[in-house]
């Protein structure tokens, strides 16, 4: 008897597979497992807006025809002529309950937000995240991701802060746990505030770019801004941050605990510092929250070349129970309000984080062969008002009202499957 080597044997391994029948297409009498009828598709993946209906089988889009027969769908969705787009990504949540003292179980926010992929914030460190991916990720329905906290208690400490003790910010155990996830780890989360770092200027965002650089994964940053210690500060931070780091709560309007405004827009002008961050491709995102969005810094930041890339939320516990309403088809709301046409808003909420967290094309996209994450809403058109989280008040012509997700092709809430699938 022969005895193969070990090459001759995944030779002729990866010579079977690569002659072994690709998976059937789908013949004439196949059924989908979930057919969407009667839908307003807008898909800024594809430059697409239309009526469509969407096929999905075995968790994936499997088709995007004018018509799908009903008499082909194993279940059938209604969507009624309203407005349908890929699944709605949020890239700065808390969803770390039980463990991060601000946590919200993701699957709990579906109803209010259309999310079918959340980007938790920081609210786990070194310490902590193992307990996230064992216990939240691995039993949520929801799509999670996260920016592991520089700090290695993450969040758990809120509303004490997590730096006043630089000890906290551990390089090394963060980066060890950036690279040990980085399926879903997608770098380091830094809470610049006066209230979060005290006297520590521009050290907890150099450790945790340090961190992201040892971790090997080309991790980014995501660098919470709002309140910061000095004007000066502010620039010394922008300069820091790399082409594809996240600024988040771009358009703050918090004040430092001296009560001064120390953010990107300082006596109604953008600093240039910023300016020259948003040119080199550091992205700016809303990071809404409960005390973190600030129309007057927004707009006069939009007129002086620095519009956001992302909208997101910052929902967590607090900020959810806030005038603001900071959940993520309403904060995409206010933006509609601010002049940002309908594919603008959907394509900050759906195309551009998939591509902040590398998951473009298969996430934030309708295309052929991608995941079948769906968010069906309905565009209610009339007289609203919104409010910022610094009592500014704005009008508004139109919201956006979630009526409908669809996660990996499986809808939250009817029409159920048998057997009950998640994935």
């Amino acid at each position: 008897m022969s005895v193969l080597s070990r090459r001759d044997f995944l030779s002729s391994a990866a010579s079977a597979f690569a002659t072994a029948p690709a998976v059937a297409a789908m013949g004439p009498n196949d059924k989908f497992d979930l057919v969407i009828k009667n839908c307003d598709v807008l898909d800024p993946s594809q430059s697409l807006r239309g009526k469509r209906d969407i096929g999905i089988r075995f968790g994936l889009i499997e088709a995007l025809e004018a018509d799908i027969p009903a008499a082909r769908a194993e279940r059938l969705l209604d969507a009624g002529g309203k407005l349908v787009t890929p699944g709605l990504i949020d890239l700065h949540s808390h969803v770390f309950p039980y463990g991060s003292a601000i946590g919200i179980p993701a699957d709990e926010l579906v109803a209010h937000q259309c999310t079918t992929t959340c980007v938790s914030g920081g609210d786990a460190g070194a310490n902590n995240f193992a307990a996230f991916r064992r216990h939240i990720v691995a039993q949520t329905r929801t799509r999670l991701y996260a920016f592991i906290h520089i700090a290695n208690t993450g969040l758990t400490p809120f509303p004490v802060a997590e730096l006043y003790n630089i000890d906290f910010a551990q390089v090394d155990a963060c980066a060890r746990a950036i690279g040990e996830n980085a399926d879903i780890a997608l770098g380091a989360k830094v809470r610049m505030s006066e209230n979060v770092i005290a006297k520590h200027g521009t050290e907890p965002l150099k450790r945790a770019i340090m961190a992201c650089e040892k971790s090997g994964t080309n991790g980014k940053i995501m660098c919470h801004i709002g309140g910061v210690e000095t004007r000066k500060l502010m620039s010394d931070i922008l300069d820091l941050l790399r082409p594809g780091d996240v600024l988040t709560h771009a358009f703050s309007g918090a004040p430092n605990i001296g009560g001064d405004f120390t953010n990107i827009v300082q006596d109604g002008k953008l600093l240039p510092a910023a300016l020259a961050a948003k040119q080199r491709g550091v992205i700016f995102d809303v990071g809404h929250g409960g005390g973190s969005f600030d129309y007057t810094v927004c707009e006069a930041a939009m007129q002086q070349g620095a519009p956001p890339d992302t909208i997101s939320s910052d929902i967590h516990v607090f900020s959810g129970n806030s005038p603001g309403m900071p959940y993520l088809t309403w904060v995409m709301s206010k933006f509609l309000g601010l002049g940002f046409s309908l594919e603008q808003v959907v394509t900050m909420a759906t195309a551009n984080p998939a591509k902040v967290i590398n998951r473009m094309p298969k996430l934030g996209t309708l295309q052929i062969g991608t995941p079948g994450d769906v968010a069906i809403m309905e565009l209610v058109e009339g007289p609203v008002s919104f409010v910022d989280t610094r009592n500014n008040k704005r009008d508004g012509k139109a919201y956006l009202k979630p009526v409908q997700t669809v996660t990996a092709g499986v809808p939250f809430g009817r029409p159920y499957g048998s057997p009950f699938a998640v994935r």
